[in-house]
């Protein structure tokens, strides 16, 4: 059910925020295939093992990467120098996807933190 919720939320974007969305949670799944997807605060997000590791939205003018940590963005300040972030945001143009590498990061350090014994 949680695969189609978020299937209805980007179903519901227009373009290019859609395609761009889309290509994010692919990337997300390429690099943790054992996650869940769910909708999570009203917004698509991805779960390990009970504990929430990204999740994203479409927002008027931008959209958002969730790490669900409010350390992971400062840890990785250098990585996302480029973007607007918060403790626990990271905004990115509506037609600019992640690059993979910096998604890799953004998984890894939440993984790492939600579980620190692997």
């Amino acid at each position: 059910m949680s695969q189609a919720e978020v299937d209805a939320y980007l179903a519901g974007l227009e373009e290019p925020k859609r395609s761009t969305l889309n290509q994010l949670r692919r990337t997300i799944l390429e690099v943790v295939p054992e996650a869940e997807q769910c909708i999570s605060y009203a917004m698509p997000g991805f779960r390990v093992r009970g504990k929430m590791i990204a999740g994203f939205a479409a927002f008027k003018d931008h959209l958002s990467y969730f790490p669900h940590s409010g350390s992971v963005i400062p840890e990785l300040r250098a990585d996302v120098a480029q973007y607007q972030t918060s403790k626990g945001t990271l905004r990115f143009p509506v037609d600019a996807v992640l690059p993979r590498a910096l998604v890799e990061k953004l998984v890894a350090v939440r993984m790492g933190q939600a579980f620190p014994d692997g």
